[in-house]
């Protein structure tokens, strides 16, 4: 069945179908016992944009096992051909805007947004233009997640507000991603470091959140000063001191921003890097300002 899917032509996997069509469950299975190895580049690459689809199954196995894992194999061992990553991107761009009554394609297109920006760090191939765009989508995505579904038993993953700091954390890594991109970065993650709908984090984002704070402090772009302004707006976001102790969406505010700051003060300090570590010392000032 495997050898059969893989010469289909290119046409077969232009839709949403999920397995697309000339596969299966058991073939995709198959391929990936053998790492998504594939000689044959057309079929390649008509396969990973054939994979889209998948990234929507309630499925965990397809969505999950298959349609990431076969991308992130692909694009970390440069698998992809430059234009395919182009469309890919361009396609998954596309994701995010599309209806998601399910809650799995717009994480899981961030998610491997997150995987298309790391070969662009790795080895340069988007404009600058293409990356302020890129900046621009994904600041733009984690910010609009209202969604905070994490793990389900039966389903998997949704995790938008993770995968969305996965793909922020790729681009603040980037050295050809400019200083006022990352002040856009910050200014996204500000807005879900203390979700305004009182929502209580349990499946580790504010950790996600931090990792893209964390390699901006490293890149030694913003003072003391800057971070210190920075820090000291998130309590603010708590909500009415009227409220402190009162109210249930209040207490889920304050639990997020302290999961937070605590998290990354001592990833801080734990950090040989003296521009990580110096973050130890605006994350206290405003750990002393939380009600």
């Amino acid at each position: 069945m495997l050898g059969v899917a893989l010469l289909l032509p290119a046409s077969a996997w232009a839709d949403d179908t999920c397995p697309p069509e000339g596969t299966d469950a058991s073939s995709l299975a198959l391929l990936k016992e053998q790492r998504f190895a594939i000689d044959d580049v057309a079929v390649r690459d008509a396969l990973a944009m054939g994979l889209l689809g998948c990234l929507s199954s309630p499925d965990p196995a397809l969505r999950d096992g298959m349609a990431y894992e076969a991308f992130t194999q692909w694009l970390r061992n440069d698998q992809l051909q430059p234009e395919v990553r182009t469309e890919l991107r361009d396609r998954l761009y596309k994701m995010l805007k599309e209806t998601d009554e399910g809650g799995f394609r717009q994480p899981f297109a961030a998610l491997v947004l997150s995987e298309v920006a790391r070969t662009d760090r790795i080895s340069p191939w988007m404009s600058p233009a293409e990356r302020v765009a890129m900046v621009k989508a994904a600041t733009q995505y984690l910010g609009s997640v209202t969604d905070y579904r994490g793990f389900d038993n039966a389903e998997g993953w949704r995790h938008g507000v993770a995968h969305g700091s996965d793909w922020l954390l790729q681009l603040a890594l980037n050295p050809g991603v400019e200083r006022a991109q990352l002040d856009q970065i910050l200014e996204a993650i500000a807005t879900q470091v203390v979700p305004e709908s009182g929502h209580a984090y349990v499946f580790g984002e504010p950790g996600r959140l931090a990792r893209p704070v964390l390699y901006i402090a490293k890149r030694g772009l913003l003072s003391e000063a800057e971070w210190t302004t920075w820090f000291n707006a998130l309590p603010s976001r708590i909500g009415d001191a009227s409220q402190a102790y009162a109210n249930t969406d209040w207490l889920a505010r304050r639990h997020d921003l302290l999961a937070f700051l605590t998290g990354l003060y001592l990833e801080a300090d734990q950090s040989p890097d003296p521009q990580i570590q110096a973050l130890k010392v605006p994350v206290v000032v405003a750990l002393k300002t939380v009600p």
